[in-house]
């Protein structure tokens, strides 16, 4: 690993040199830099050693770590039930794609909880599992495929298994004639953001320079023009004031993202979970230093710099920002919640049962383990947020509370 990672280092110092712009650093050295949201999609996402497209499957106990898919089932279950409650209302044929699959938990909860219940439903529908990681691809078809042995039959159309770039052309093709139901799961967060500062009265975007070490290149933040005006109108837009010396982060790539799908879709639905504030808590003054986080062995830090390509570097999702950007991009908002609410929306705590079982690994108890963790997680479920976007003839009415099965 360790050799791998110097390489990689290397190679980045090298980026900053052929692409870099003039910067200085803290000290004041001019120095050459890149953006950090350039910095961050080359460790996160670079085709040879990018953290998540490279390496070994990145989530889950080995992983470095969870998600809401994870636990107990729960999440995927209720997710099933909203998007079969919306997706019936409308005719005709349907594609649904969870994007940032990992290795296919959530996508085979959903899977299972349709087919114990709408059977008949799933054969109007084709299913894409989409993740750029390899191993993540290859861990979920493995898990899909031994949920379908146990079937007697298959329901659902089709499953297909996509990179981001191949979904992209398939979901193009398919929404010729085909509604389209995209799920993202913690994926917005993991987009690679811009930082910036206030020095001085003037809005400066925090880059990223190296120093050359006896132990290869070492990199530091760096002051630098903003690299794009788009962070500046991104941020006046929001409405929100930087205080002097005050960091913080712009996804101009979440934007991009949800433009890219408002041109594909002509008819569906986008259900976003992450977690994230509106942009009055974003900037509020106690977040100094932004959002930024790092996870390792399912350990958190704030330094982006210390295993380039091997931890993850997130962001929080700045709420108002994003709703802004979907509308622009023609997605309606038809739910914006939290977590906590929407689970209960859906009818969670019908699923809680008493029991006098001591066994603490009973179906029981690890099923109201689960609902609580969710629920009750160290206020989690209350930071995550749950935005349903719609797009041309889709229409959601309200959707009746449905049997406790799912």
């Amino acid at each position: 690993m360790e050799m791998r990672m110097h390489r990689f280092s290397s190679r980045i110092a090298d980026i900053i040199e052929t692409e870099g712009i003039q910067a200085e650093t803290a000290q004041g050295t001019p120095c050459k830099a890149i953006s950090f949201s350039r910095y961050m999609e080359l460790c996160l996402y670079d085709e040879q050693d990018g953290y998540y497209r490279s390496g070994s499957v990145r989530t889950g106990r080995q992983g470095d770590f969870y998600t809401s898919g994870a636990i107990g089932g729960m999440m995927g279950m209720m997710m099933a039930r909203y998007i079969h409650g919306a997706a019936v209302q409308n005719e005709g044929r349907f594609v649904i794609a969870e994007w940032g699959a990992g290795a296919g938990a959530m996508s085979a909860q959903m899977l299972e909880a349709w087919g114990n219940e709408h059977s008949a439903w799933m054969q109007r529908l084709d299913y894409h599992l989409v993740d750029d990681h390899p191993l993540h691809l290859e861990a979920a078809r493995q898990r899909i495929e031994d949920m379908k042995l146990m079937e007697s039959q298959d329901k659902v159309r089709s499953i297909s298994y996509f990179s981001s770039s191949d979904a992209v052309e398939a979901l193009r093709a398919a929404a010729v004639d085909s509604t389209i139901i995209i799920a993202a799961n913690e994926l917005i967060d993991a987009m690679p953001v811009h930082r910036v500062v206030r020095r001085q009265g003037k809005l400066i975007e925090l880059g990223v320079s190296y120093v050359v070490t006896d132990d290869g290149p070492l990199f530091k933040w760096a002051y630098m023009p903003l690299s794009s005006n788009a962070i500046a109108h991104s941020i006046e837009a929001d409405g929100t004031r930087i205080a002097e010396g005050q960091e913080t982060e712009v996804n101009l790539a979440a934007e991009q993202w949800l433009a890219m799908l408002g041109g594909i879709v002509r008819s569906g639905m986008l259900f976003l979970i992450d977690y994230g504030h509106h942009a009055e808590e974003y900037r509020a003054i106690h977040r100094m230093n932004g959002t930024l986080l790092c996870y390792k062995q399912h350990m958190a830090h704030d330094d982006p710099f210390l295993v380039p390509g091997e931890q993850d570097i997130t962001a929080h999702v700045n709420f108002t920002a994003l709703r802004r950007a979907a509308e622009r991009a023609g997605w309606r908002t038809e739910i914006e919640t939290t977590q906590l609410q929407f689970l209960i929306d859906q009818g969670i705590l019908d699923l809680l049962r008493s029991h006098h079982d001591r066994d603490p690994f009973s179906e029981t108890a690890k099923r109201n383990r689960a609902i609580r963790q969710l629920l009750l997680s160290d206020g989690m479920s209350e930071t995550f947020k749950i935005i349903v976007l719609t797009k041309g003839d889709f229409r959601i009415q309200r959707i009746q509370k449905q049997p406790e099965s799912v």
